[in-house]
């Protein structure tokens, strides 16, 4: 399901516009990703957890040369799915 899918399966599970819930799903994703970024977690009881994870500084190769080269440590974001999510897809 892509985004423009999301936004018709949202549309129509809500009675509104599509345009109205594109705005919705444009707004969740940007509240998501600020509290991400403030170092937040949010947390969607029964669907998951978004959270921030610490990726430690680590050792790669250069595919081209098979020099060896240090990959920086990160930020990555991640997603913990919850209960109700997982008995979803069973």
């Amino acid at each position: 399901m892509n985004k423009s899918e999301l936004i018709d399966a949202v549309a129509s599970a809500a009675d509104i516009s599509k345009a109205a819930a594109g705005r919705a799903i444009d707004g969740m994703t940007d509240a998501i990703g600020g509290a991400l970024k403030q170092g937040d977690q949010v947390t969607l009881v029964g669907f998951g957890t978004f959270s921030v994870r610490d990726r430690a500084e680590r050792k790669g190769r250069n595919p081209q040369t098979g020099e060896e080269i240090t990959i920086k440590a990160a930020k990555i974001p991640a997603f913990k799915a919850g209960k109700g999510l997982k008995d979803t897809i069973k």
